[in-house]
């Protein structure tokens, strides 16, 4: 990885902005001279999400469909084998694999491959297998029950503009060659409307899977162009949401996190979503959810609290979801003395004390184009929290120190 980013920055410094290549995909159209059929192989994996203390989920997707699992063990060896079930039938005959890790040791480091047999057809109940293909080894390390700190960082609003992601990763996201990360929030507008697999693959997992995936967990939360396209109702396949819904909590070291969906800006009614949009019930229901989570042991005696959610109930202008988001959200979230807010969806990067409104700091990243783009990092330990947003040309736009509060 290292070397990778070695790569990255001197290419960087002879050519004034990356240009992405095209992957090699089986999501690309085959040229004349192509075979037909390309042999089974992995889209492109494997990819962490929701990692704990005592399990993690491991993705990834074949060509072809597969019955597959990972193998795996502390240490160096790989001596056990997972695979997904459903209703007592193992997961099989499918591309998008999903395949969670329980009982793992906290603050260990494991080992890792996934492998996939072709699956070629059914005769009555008699399966027909083809070939078996498996990765490299990868590693990862679960967090300690105890762990006193940890660090991340925080894209929002890349819009289909994937280069970001190593731009400003491999030249932010380090202290020398030292990773400042343990895992990564894509908070919302990573597409401008998703139409088809390929586009999810190539604009957003890939690049992931290619610096840091394999080995840290990152977020998607929806943001509202998430809500956008032909293909968005099939993006929850393609991570492991808890529940699969996009509002979850969770925690992290010394900070409990409650993630938000604040939905589409429009309202319900809206003639260019054909009448298919939900969001006012959507947000209510969250509302309720919401109205419990804070009330959690949980969430009471974490050191700190942050919220994720693309559309800030403030500072966001005046378009109907942000302010359903503030009438449903706003109330609770001041009731619940969360310590920080993380937004984006403004293009307009900024930080927003404590006011009359809400008394939290609000704190939203920038947008898409050249000169706007931010990177979000966070250091979190018992004791405080500390922000930094460096725009792409790396400037300092924003920091934030926050002390732990004697809670009540």
């Amino acid at each position: 990885m290292l070397a990778d980013r070695r790569s990255f920055l001197e290419k960087m410094s002879r050519v004034g902005a990356l240009s992405l290549i095209p992957v090699s995909s089986p999501l690309t159209e085959p040229s004349a001279a192509a075979p037909l059929e390309e042999k089974n192989h992995f889209v492109v994996g494997p990819y962490l999400q929701n990692l704990g203390t005592t399990e993690v989920t491991i993705m990834w997707i074949t060509h072809k469909n597969c019955f597959s699992w990972v193998e795996y063990g502390a240490g160096t060896y790989t001596s056990k084998r997972e695979f997904g079930y459903t209703n007592g039938l193992i997961e099989a005959n499918n591309r998008i694999n999903k395949v969670t890790l329980s009982g793992l040791k906290p603050g260990t480091s494991h080992k890792y491959k996934i492998v996939s047999t072709e699956i070629l057809g059914y005769q009555g109940s008699k399966v027909e297998f083809g070939e078996t293909i498996s990765s490299p080894l990868y590693g990862f390390k679960t967090p300690a029950d105890n762990e006193a700190e940890f660090k991340m960082v925080v894209f929002n609003d890349i819009h289909d503009r994937p280069q970001i992601i190593p731009q400003l990763l491999y030249r932010h996201g380090y202290t020398g060659n030292k990773r400042d990360y343990d895992f990564v929030v894509f908070n919302g507008d990573c597409f401008d409307w998703v139409t088809e697999e390929k586009q999810m693959v190539e604009h957003l997992i890939k690049p992931s899977v290619d610096i840091f995936a394999t080995e840290f967990p990152f977020i998607l939360t929806q943001g509202n162009h998430e809500c956008r396209g032909s293909f968005a109702r099939q993006i929850p396949a393609y991570y492991a949401y808890p529940e699969n819904k996009y509002y979850y909590a969770f925690t992290r070291g010394p900070v409990r996190f409650v993630v938000l969906d604040s939905g589409e800006d429009k309202t319900d009614d809206s003639v260019e979503y054909g009448g298919l949009s939900a969001f006012d019930r959507y947000r209510e229901t969250q509302k309720k959810w919401l109205e419990k989570e804070i009330e959690s042991p949980e969430f009471k005696k974490a050191p700190f609290r942050i919220v994720l959610i693309h559309i800030s109930p403030y500072h966001s202008g005046d378009w109907h979801g942000p302010m359903h988001c503030r009438e449903v959200f706003g109330p609770l979230l001041n009731k619940a003395k969360i310590d920080l807010q993380l937004s984006g969806h403004t293009h307009r990067y900024g930080t927003h004390n404590p006011d009359a409104d809400h008394n939290y700091p609000i704190v939203i990243g920038g947008g898409p184009l050249e000169g706007n783009r931010t990177l979000i990092k966070l250091h979190a330990t018992t004791k405080e929290l500390h922000l930094k947003m460096i725009r792409d040309d790396g400037e300092v736009v924003s920091t934030y120190t926050l002390p732990k509060k004697a809670r009540t």
